[in-house]
Order: C-alpha cells, then structure tokens, then sequence
C-alpha cells in the first residue's frame, strides 16, 4: 500500500448517502452492532452497554477536480465544525427526533438534515488528504 499522502482540491459534487454518523468502535474505528442494549464490534469483539456506544462521522461525497472524478469518504471529529455539534450529539438529537416523530427506523436523519448538508458541501471546493 503506498503511504504518499497527497492534497486534493475538487468541488463537491453530491452527496453519496443520507447515513453521516455511524456507531465507532473506539479501538478501531470499525462500524459497531448495536442491538437495543448491547453493542459488539465484528472486528476487535469489543462489547458494551447500547448507551455507551461511541458515534463518529462518515460523509460519503463524489467530488471532481479538473481531470477526474472521485468518491472520498470523510471521517472523524473533522466535521464537527461543519455540523456545530459531534457526532455524539448530533445522534442524540436525530433520535430525539425520530422518536418525537414515531419513526421506528434506527438510522433514519430528518429530510432537514440531509437538504442542509447537500447545501453545505454540494458545489463548494474543499482540500481533501488523501
């Protein structure tokens, strides 16, 4: 695997799913099964109380420089500023919500929150590490 990290500067294009925060081991990261009261991790076996699970941010997003297109995922505490809350909250509120609204599915994000995303990342120029 080669380790060069590089610079990108491309323009968003779209957002690639409606899912931006996603329950995180918080030894390696890797997305948590979360049942009612538990949560296992596939990858470490981690375990632990529903409540206790760790939430991060995972935005999928298609950008374009001036050659190519390309589909990068951003992660982590980096996009707290974007959303003025962590991901730890950012959950809390969507499920205050969801259960405000009777929505029964577990990772359902208000429409809200989705067009206001697209509205802040679609056609803005962002740097990307990659």
């Amino acid at each position: 695997m080669n380790s060069v990290r590089r610079l990108l500067a491309a323009s968003v294009i779209s957002v690639q799913n409606s899912c931006f925060i996603y329950p995180a081991c918080q030894k390696c990261f890797s997305r948590l099964i979360v049942d009612s009261q538990r949560f296992h991790c596939l990858k470490c076996g981690c375990r632990g109380e529903a409540e206790d699970a760790h939430y991060r941010y995972r935005l999928s997003l298609r950008v374009a420089d001036t050659r190519d297109l390309f589909d990068i995922t951003v992660f982590g505490s980096c996009l707290d500023p974007f959303f003025g809350v962590t991901a730890a909250n950012l959950h809390r509120c969507i499920r205050d919500l969801n259960q405000l609204s009777g929505e029964t599915e577990r990772d359902a994000s208000p429409g809200v929150l989705i067009q206001a995303v697209e509205t802040c990342f679609i056609g803005k120029r962002f740097i990307f590490g990659v």
